[in-house]
């Protein structure tokens, strides 16, 4: 099994001890002759190497999708900007 360097992004399939395989995706931190390490949204997994399927490089994450509204279009407000009242902004508290 060949993995990148260091602090690339990977994905590590692997088989639990039920039999049942899954997958580990995130930072590769280490890995040695017994042991692999990847940081992913579950935390920092250490994967025996004698329980990995496969493991490859994989791309960075997409980039986050704008949020839409109830109407199907781009959400395009701001926190500062939302007043629904149409009123003009009252005095300031302090």
């Amino acid at each position: 099994m060949r993995l990148p360097p260091p602090g690339r992004r990977v994905v590590v399939r692997y088989l639990l001890p039920s039999g049942q395989a899954t997958d580990a995706l995130g930072q590769l931190l280490s890995a040695d002759a017994a042991t692999v390490v990847v940081d992913g949204k579950r935390g920092v997994e250490r994967i025996p190497v004698s329980d990995i399927i496969a493991a490859k490089e994989v791309p960075p994450p997409p980039a986050p999708r704008p949020r839409r509204s109830r109407t199907g279009l781009p959400d395009e407000r701001s926190d500062a900007a939302d007043d629904r009242s149409g009123a003009e902004p009252g005095p300031e508290r302090g």
